[in-house]
Formats: C-alpha cells, sequence, structure tokens
C-alpha cells in the first residue's frame, strides 16, 4: 500500500473483541442508523471529509473529493487528515480547508499509553464540534477511530463503511469491500453522500488521479539539477528504492543493474531518490551501480519531487506515494508489488503507461507489513522474487521502447 497497511491482521482475536464492546458501549449514545437526511438551508453547508492515511492513499482520494466539488459547488468542505499527508493537498482547488490530526496508529508511534488514543479522539471531537459540519465522510474503509471522532464531534450526518467496529457510529453505511481498489473506496461513499442528499450521481467511474508540479517546485528541481552540471536537455529517470516500511524494499544490487541498464539504453541520467531516513538505501543503490548517479536524499518535498519527476522520462519504484505521485504526473512509471495488493493500490492512470511488476507467489498479497506470515522484516521472497531483466522489460514498455533480445532471454532465469 502507498501509506499505512492495515494492521487488522497482527492483532489477536481477543484483542480485536475486547476493543468491540468498548466501542460498542462507548457508541450507546448515538443510538443507531440516521433517517431522512437534510441539507441545511439559509447557510453554507459543512462537509468534513476525514482520510488518516499517508501521501500516497490521500492522493488517491482525489477523484472523489473532485466529484463533492463538483457536484457540491454551495458547500464548504473540510479535510482532516495526518499532517504527514497535508502537503498532498497543498494548492488543490476541491478542497475550501484543510486541517490535521495525529491519528492513532498512523503516527508509526506507539501511543504513551492504551487509554491515550481515546482520549485524543475526546479532545479532538471537542475542537470538531465548534464547527458545526453537517456531514461527514469517513474514505478509509476500517477507521473505525474515525467514525467514533465524527459521532462524538455531533455532526448529524456520518457515512462510512459497516465494519463492526464503525457501524454503531454511523448514521448511514456501505458494506464494506476491502478488497476494491483504493481510489473506489473513496469515490464509492462520495457517489452514496450525492444520493442521500438526492443529487445526480455520475455514470461511469472515477476519473485517473491527477497532479500538477507547481512553477515552485519545478525550479526548486531545475536548481537542484544544474548545480549538478544537468541541462534541461538532459534525458533524467528516478529511481524511488524506499516506501517508509522496510518490508517493500527489493534488493539495491538489483535496483543498481536496472539502473545501469536503463541509463545506458535510454542514454539518461539518473537521479536516486528519497527521504533522509532512507540515505542509507538510496547510497546502497547507488554504490551498486557501475555509472554514476545523483543522490537526491532528502534533497526534496513533496513539491519540488513533483517537479523531479516532471522532469523525468521515467520513475521507477516499489508500491509507494512516490510513484503514486508519479503516476499522477502522467510520467511512465514502473512499480514493483509484494507484500501489497495491486488490485487495491496500482497506479489508477493507464496501464500502458504505469506498469506493475509482482511475482506470482501464493502468500502474495498477504498485506500484512507489520508481521507477515513469511516472517521475513526486509526483502521478502515476494520481492526477493522478481528479476532485474523483468523490471527493465517493464520499463522500456512503459517508455514505448522495444526490450532489447538479451533482457527477452534473461527473463525467467534466476533474479539478477
Amino acid at each position: 500500500m502507498s501509506g499505512t497497511e492495515a494492521a487488522g491482521s497482527a492483532e489477536s482475536a481477543a484483542r480485536r473483541c475486547w476493543r468491540r464492546r468498548l466501542l460498542g458501549a462507548l457508541a450507546l449514545p448515538f443510538g443507531g442508523p440516521g433517517g431522512p437526511v437534510r441539507w441545511p438551508a439559509g447557510r453554507r453547508p459543512r462537509l468534513l471529509v476525514v482520510r488518516p492515511d499517508h501521501l500516497g492513499d490521500l492522493l488517491l482520494a482525489t477523484p472523489a473529493l473532485g466529484l463533492l466539488r463538483a457536484a457540491l459547488p454551495e458547500a464548504e468542505i473540510t479535510a482532516l487528515v495526518g499532517p504527514w499527508a497535508r502537503p498532498v493537498l497543498d494548492g488543490r482547488a476541491e478542497l475550501d480547508v484543510v486541517h490535521t490530526c495525529a491519528f492513532p496508529g498512523f503516527t508509526r508511534e506507539q501511543p504513551a499509553s492504551p487509554p491515550a488514543p481515546y482520549l485524543r479522539l475526546l479532545a479532538e471531537a471537542v475542537r470538531l464540534r465548534t464547527r458545526r459540519y453537517d456531514a461527514a465522510l469517513i474514505l478509509r474503509v476500517d477507521h473505525w477511530w474515525g467514525a467514533a471522532l465524527v459521532a462524538y464531534a455531533g455532526i448529524p450526518l456520518r457515512l462510512g463503511y459497516a465494519i463492526p467496529e464503525s457501524r454503531p457510529f454511523l448514521t448511514h453505511a456501505l458494506p464494506p469491500d476491502q478488497e476494491q481498489h483504493s481510489v473506489l473506496e473513496n469515490w464509492r461513499l462520495a457517489v452514496e453522500l450525492l444520493r442521500l442528499l438526492g443529487r445526480p450521481v455520475p455514470d461511469g467511474g472515477p476519473p485517473p488521479v491527477c497532479a500538477e508540479a507547481t512553477a515552485a517546485g519545478r525550479a526548486v528541481a531545475a536548481a537542484w539539477l544544474a548545480e549538478r552540471g544537468i541541462g534541461p536537455a538532459t534525458p533524467l529517470l528516478a529511481v524511488q528504492p524506499g516506501a517508509g516500511v522496510a518490508l517493500k524494499q527489493w534488493p539495491p544490487e538489483r535496483w543498481g543493474a536496472v539502473a545501469d541498464a536503463l541509463a545506458e539504453r535510454l542514454g539518461a541520467r539518473v537521479a536516486v531518490t528519497g527521504t533522509e531516513a532512507e540515505r542509507s538505501l538510496v547510497e546502497a543503490v547507488i554504490g551498486a551501480m557501475r555509472r554514476p548517479a545523483l543522490n537526491a536524499a532528502g534533497a526534496f518535498d513533496w513539491q519540488g519531487l513533483a517537479g523531479l519527476f516532471a522532469r523525468c522520462a521515467l520513475v521507477l519504484g516499489v508500491d509507494s506515494g512516490a510513484l503514486h505521485l508519479a503516476a499522477a504526473l502522467g510520467v511512465p512509471s514502473v512499480h514493483l508489488f509484494g507484500p501489497t495488493a495491486p488490485a487495491r493500490f496500482a497506479p489508477w492512470g493507464p496501464a500502458v503507461r504505469h506498469r506493475v511488476v509482482r511475482a506470482e507467489l501464493p502468500c502474495s498479497p498477504c498485506g500484512n507489513l507489520i508481521a507477515p506470515p513469511c516472517g521475513v522484516r526486509v526483502e521478502p521472497a515476494c520481492l526477493h522474487a522478481l528479476p532485474a531483466a523483468l523490471a527493465i522489460r517493464a520499463a522500456l514498455e512503459a517508455v514505448g521502447a522495444a526490450a532489447p533480445a538479451e533482457v527477452g532471454s534473461a527473463l525467467g532465469g534466476a533474479p539478477a
């Protein structure tokens, strides 16, 4: 997944049972499903959209946000997101207001104490209550914390997915589908809200996920490249080997082989990107290459990374928010999948330009980034089984080039 994977499979049955009983008690004041939906008259309606995940997950929600903006021009639409994902929404026209919340379970930090997530919920609910929202959408299918939050905030219309933990807090709910693509997960709720309000429901499914590189982001990237002697006429490709989760990593020596082969075939320079925390991984990839590469670890924020990717002929990496950004920019891309499901998190755009590469192992995708059944924490079998040649061929197909004979003959052999 392009952010935080659901941790339910890592929980014990006893813990889930205890939590459901506690949430059932907390939900007693809310009295079950709601009645007829009434949009307020005489003032501007206020809609709250909650999505707690990370960068890629929020980017995949933008088609639904665009639908809400187009269908409800009279509404003030506010997003409540994690501070880690806030940059995705900078400069986007779908929203009027963006607020942040350090959602428990998505901070990648352990809570200070068992009651801490519930105390934060109550404090955040008090803050939301003052804003008098008329409706709330809980976009993530399993986000019971968000469902409880909007209930305690006193929001009269609360729409989400009917998992057992969330259902008592919602006034309206759709049947949960843990297999649907994340874009559809968001889109279905937006469509259901329009139906409840008696508004026209669009024909067809969601459009491609789109993003634009800002002028400032392009300028930052161009200046960074110019400092390293890379002018606007030099072909460029990017490799993003990290995703914030070690379980998604592919061996650096294979990234090195892929980057060398593509740089030679395309006559391009290579930039290896990542956060400052991923510097050692970036350096390992560059160290595995024969050709010189640009070390972009920690060099760019979200807008700068968009500017760099927009300058590239191709972006390759593991399933991550950065790769969803590349696809949203329309840049040809190659996405390596292992423990996460392409059916849920593949790029939402033309498959001919955005290629998914995965090994057909019976255990993949397990969907568990915390305690996978294989017990492996780095470079699991579902990724280790991918040969470098497979990624090379996918990359050449994505940019419209034919795979050379030597790459084709290597397919199906031992990983490089």
